[in-house]
């Protein structure tokens, strides 16, 4: 997908139904990324449309669609999510996401930030193990696909290409797998089945970039930068990244059966890293500025003899340490970290002894406060999703315990709104499953936390309450869709457990005392449509047939040729033939509309349907036995949903000007200049 910031579209903007389109953001061989403004909600959204040329058929359009719906169903902290699919006026499918006007990671420069470079990694490889966890492979990590969201968390996006478990290895024709290749793993690049692994190549080229600044293999084109992956040895590391060698070899590995087997253990590895850089340099060169003037005036050479010789000193001490001891100052080096693909053996640290990197050793020696073992436990519960639950092992009581213990703690906030986000995105993901009730914990939780500590010390915690309440205005809008006032009133007691503004949850209520009852007009339908109860649920009918002035903008947009019309058993027909727009007598734009067929009435509300995003059909026969309906100045049959044989006859019901009620059909082909139609609108 390639940037256009500030540009817009030669082509007219698309119409989507609640959305004012505003530029485009970017453009991709197969769609279009829009900015655009939810009318409903008041905010920036990025809508991706696809391009007509790159649907040919139906069943392409299903599948989009479809990809679509599985990405949905992603709710993780660290992953761009999806808020609607749809077609637009023009029948495009398109989806719905969050706006990131952040920029994404090939526009940022971390050289030097190793403990960033490893955080944003973390992110990702959290996100990664969610949804291969699921079935889900990405198939196009890179930098332009990490996303930055307001609280400057990195988000991955674009699953455009993603692969789904049992869904084939979806190459082109050409045999050229799908992805980039500038970040490709060489099975990927060959076109062979892939596995999770292959994102896991990825993110050990991104991992590289944002060590070095710059891509691992440089090409001048596709097909040269594939063959560099397939073939070439991974590229050493500058001598001041040394220690990320080990990991990027086992990332970037050739074959997908020597790298990390899955996120977790490639999580593991990296947590495995040591940091090194700006910090500890300049740690080292405060300590030699607080030495005298003359030892720092002391030749280089003799202060390498001296560490030898103090090297040998500690040699020595420690073989005569009893073995407990040695045991206690080795235990944080793992038994074999060859296995893991990082840091030398036990054997090896044996040997070269804690002065081979003395300040690493004294570093992991070091004990560390009950406060941080707290955030570490409360970061791993976090991603695992352990929030609030079991009890005495989730990340909102070790977030909790750690405040108590050291409240001015420094990690303190970047694990609270790590927290804050995955439990507002586990109260959206409830609320859009229709589980109100299981939304209320979540968000009490994050209530509480920010009770706790102050907004400002949770970074984004407003748009965190800004987007709960934006989750629990989409689902009172569905419940209105239903016509189930009580439901949408439920939601609103939730927004109070968000510990929303007032002004917010006025504005809810509002919105939901708005659905009409059972009995009550629907706003904004012209025909009248009035709710039924109908089961457990709920519908509405029109209350008049549709009119011949409706009929008509339908008929001049789409073009619909006019169906023959009847009387049955009339043979004047014949020689004198009539349609809606002449059905033999005279008529207001404002009278029911006659002399069209059932298949006419069947895509007049198809088309409907589309153009205000609502489900129209023609009533049952059960249906139109609920209530009288107003016939109007000429009273006029109607067609039925019903069918009799094979379908090609369609129910009549009621009084017409030419007869009284009777249980009738009529051929769903031909008009009567008797017979209009209503419609009723589904939940």
């Amino acid at each position: 997908m390639q940037d256009v910031p500030g540009q817009r579209d030669a082509t007219p903007l698309p119409e989507i139904v609640g959305y004012r389109l505003l530029r485009v953001i970017a453009h991709g061989g197969m769609s279009t990324v829009y900015l655009a403004r939810q009318e409903s909600l008041g905010r920036e959204v990025a809508i991706k449309v696809m391009r007509p040329e790159a649907l040919a058929d139906e069943v392409s359009r299903r599948r989009f669609e479809n990809e679509a719906r599985t990405i949905g169903r992603l709710e993780h902290p660290h992953i761009v999510g999806i808020y609607q699919i749809g077609r637009t006026v023009d029948d495009l499918p398109y989806y719905v996401m969050p706006h990131m006007p952040q920029g994404h990671l090939g526009q940022r420069d971390f050289g030097g930030d190793e403990a960033r470079v490893r955080a944003i990694l973390r992110a990702l490889l959290s996100a990664l193990g969610y949804a291969h966890a699921r079935g889900v492979i990405h198939r196009d990590v890179k930098a332009e696909n990490v996303l930055f969201d307001e609280a400057e968390r990195p988000l991955l996006a674009d699953f455009g290409i993603a692969l789904r478990r049992g869904y084939g290895s979806r190459v082109t024709s050409a045999g050229l797998a799908l992805g980039s290749t500038a970040y490709m793993a060489p099975e990927q690049a060959r076109g062979d089945e892939v596995d999770p692994r292959a994102d896991l190549y990825s993110v050990g080229v991104l991992a590289w970039e944002l060590l070095t600044g710059e891509l691992p293999y440089k090409a001048g084109d596709a097909l040269s930068m594939a063959v560099m992956h397939a073939q070439d040895p991974v590229p050493r590391l500058p001598r001041h990244l040394r220690h990320w060698q080990r990991f990027i070899d086992r990332a970037m590995a050739k074959g997908p059966l020597r790298r990390f087997h899955d996120a977790d253990e490639m999580l593991r590895a990296l947590d495995r890293v040591s940091l090194r850089g700006p910090g500890r340099t300049a740690a080292l060169q405060d300590a030699l500025q607080a030495l005298p003037a003359r030892l720092r005036r002391v030749p280089k050479a003799a202060w390498v003899l001296c560490a030898l010789g103090l090297a040998a000193v500690a040699g020595v001490a420690l073989r005569q340490t009893e073995p407990i001891a040695a045991e206690g100052f080795f235990r944080a080096q793992p038994a074999s970290t060859e296995t893991a693909g990082i840091g030398p053996s036990a054997s090896d640290a044996t040997r070269v002894g804690v002065l081979a990197n003395p300040d690493d050793a004294l570093l992991r020696a070091a004990p560390e406060s009950e406060a941080s073992k707290l955030i570490a436990a409360a970061e791993r519960q976090t991603a695992a999703r352990r929030l609030y639950r079991p009890k005495h092992d989730n990340a909102y009581d070790s977030l909790v315990a750690a405040a108590a213990a050291d409240p001015g703690h420094l990690q303190l906030p970047q694990a609270a709104t790590q927290l804050a986000a995955a439990l507002a995105a586990e109260a959206d993901r409830r609320i859009r499953a229709g589980d109100a009730a299981g939304a209320v914990e979540p968000l009490q939780r994050m209530a509480r936390l920010s009770q706790r500590m102050p907004d400002s010390e949770i970074p984004g915690l407003a748009k965190l309450r800004r987007d709960a309440a934006a989750a629990i205005a989409a689902r009172i809008d569905a419940e209105a869709a239903r016509f189930d006032r009580e439901q949408a009133l439920r939601l609103v007691d939730i927004a109070r457990a968000a510990a929303l503004d007032e002004a917010s949850i006025a504005a809810l209520r509002k919105r939901a005392a708005a659905i009409p009852e059972v009995g009550q007009a629907v706003p904004g339908e012209t025909s009248g449509m009035t709710v039924m109860r109908k089961g457990g649920g709920a519908y509405a009918m029109a209350r008049r047939a549709i009119s011949r002035d409706e009929y008509r903008r339908f008929a001049e947009t789409t073009g619909r040729e006019p169906a023959l019309c009847r009387e049955r058993a009339s043979v004047l027909r014949v020689f004198s033939p009539r349609d809606w727009t002449s059905p033999g007598y005279g008529q207001s734009g404002s009278d029911a509309v006659v002399c069209v067929s059932w298949a006419d009435t069947e895509a007049y509300a198809q088309w409907l349907s589309r153009k205000t995003g609502h489900r129209y059909r023609l009533p049952t026969a059960s249906e139109a036995r609920e209530r009288a309906h107003e016939s109007g100045a000429t009273p006029v049959a109607e067609w039925l949903l019903d069918c009799t044989g094979d379908c090609s006859r369609r129910a009549v019901r009621g009084t017409s000007w030419r007869r009284d009620a009777a249980a009738r059909d009529g051929d769903a082909g031909r008009g009567y200049d008797d017979v209009g139609f209503r419609l009723v609108r589904e939940p």
